[in-house]
């Protein structure tokens, strides 16, 4: 099977693992804090929180800039749910803002326009932009509106770990309060599950780190060493220590596994040009990471044809999948306020888009014979 993506773990990651699993603190020890500096130096932030899970992480970066019952959210449809879940958790009111229909993010002309037209008292306190296949949004513009509107910035880079935007890191902290990128197995590098939340604040930093942790917060007293006080209503979100060392040694390859990645998404550009598909677009100014290739069908009939394709190539052992549903037209979602709710450009694009595969794992050989599938069923296909 040919996965549209998946991990590279090797020797010397399960070497890392396992001397970790033989140390004193399997949890709660030195490998994690470790691994958060090593993850601060990659991105250029002050600041990082690792714990279980993107979805985690996002969580605590949510209540950490105090969003609460009633306040207003807004992001894109064009993601995972936990985009929009990490609010809902915390009480607040989400909304979507539509997607550019050239790089699949949020859309900059479509967020200004909604703001315009939004009333003073339902303007959002937290804008969540989604780097979706690992390419940045216009985050400069954003921050510029943030600047008019009011509003905080949290950086979903789930798929963006070692990105670039203006020549500066996803999650350098120059354009969002807190960015937070995800260690599941199909993202950059892998901790199994796992998640980081970055920052510059360091009051926001503080009170990440204790909502990772039950709200706990340990004393360093000389006559009290085992007392810890209980700050504020936290979680457990901690990432262990073996998943840690796994992460440190992942991150010595995360160069070389982009420019894997790189060189599937040049040769599927040069490959599959002239098929009649929109290939992915990268405006100048970023660096993506590549963690998705998507491709749109163009022409009649395209949901049929998107779904035919993906059948055609799963016979052949090439796994494909479609990101994303739209957030708001989930069953829990309609339940809750987006019942006849849509979007012009994320419902176009839902309905054309399939991701086909691209990760470091993939030899020429893989990529000839998914280019040679994809390039067979349009040859032979009459829809």
């Amino acid at each position: 099977m040919i996965h549209y993506s998946r991990q590279k773990i090797d020797n010397k990651d399960i070497k890392e693992v396992v001397k970790a699993l033989r140390e004193d603190f399997i949890t709660t020890g030195p490998t994690v804090s470790k691994f958060e500096k090593a993850i601060s130096k990659t991105v250029q932030s002050k600041f990082a929180v690792a714990t279980n899970s993107a979805t985690s992480a996002l969580h605590v970066a949510c209540l950490s800039l105090n969003i609460k019952k009633g306040d207003r959210v807004w992001t894109s449809p064009n993601s995972f749910v936990s985009s929009a879940n990490c609010a809902l958790f915390c009480g607040a009111k989400i909304d979507f803002v539509d997607i550019d229909k050239q790089t699949f993010n949020l859309s900059v002309p479509r967020l200004k326009d909604k703001l315009k037209k939004t009333k003073k008292k339902f303007l959002p306190k937290l804008i969540i932009p989604v780097s979706f296949a690992g390419q940045s949004c216009e985050m400069s513009e954003i921050y510029k509106l943030s600047k008019i509107y009011k509003f905080k910035i949290l950086e979903d880079a789930s798929h963006a770990l070692g990105a670039k935007y203006n020549n500066n890191f996803v999650g350098s902290g120059k354009y969002a309060h807190i960015s937070v990128f995800s260690f599941h197995p199909v993202k950059m590098i892998t901790t199994g599950e796992g998640g980081v939340a970055v920052t510059n604040d360091k009051i926001l930093y503080k009170k990440m780190l204790l909502y990772r942790s039950h709200g706990m917060e340990r004393l360093n007293s000389r006559t009290k060493p085992y007392f810890y006080k209980i700050k504020n209503l936290g979680f457990n979100y901690r990432m262990t220590d073996f998943q840690a060392a796994l992460g440190l040694s992942q991150l010595k390859k995360l160069k070389k596994f982009i420019q894997l990645r790189k060189k599937a998404y040049n040769f599927y550009n040069k490959s599959l040009k002239n098929l009649p598909l929109d290939l992915p677009f990268v405006p100048r100014k970023n660096y993506p990471s590549h963690h998705l290739y998507v491709i749109k069908i163009k022409g009649k009939n395209v949901p049929k044809k998107r779904n035919q394709l993906a059948n055609y190539l799963k016979k052949f052992s090439i796994n494909t999948n479609i990101h994303y549903i739209p957030i708001y037209s989930h069953q829990f979602f309609r339940k809750i306020g987006f019942k006849s709710f849509s979007l012009k450009y994320c419902e176009d694009y839902y309905k054309r888009a399939l991701s086909i595969p691209i990760h470091q794992q993939m030899k020429k050989k893989d990529l000839i014979f998914v280019s040679n599938k994809i390039k067979d069923f349009f040859r032979n296909t009459n829809i």
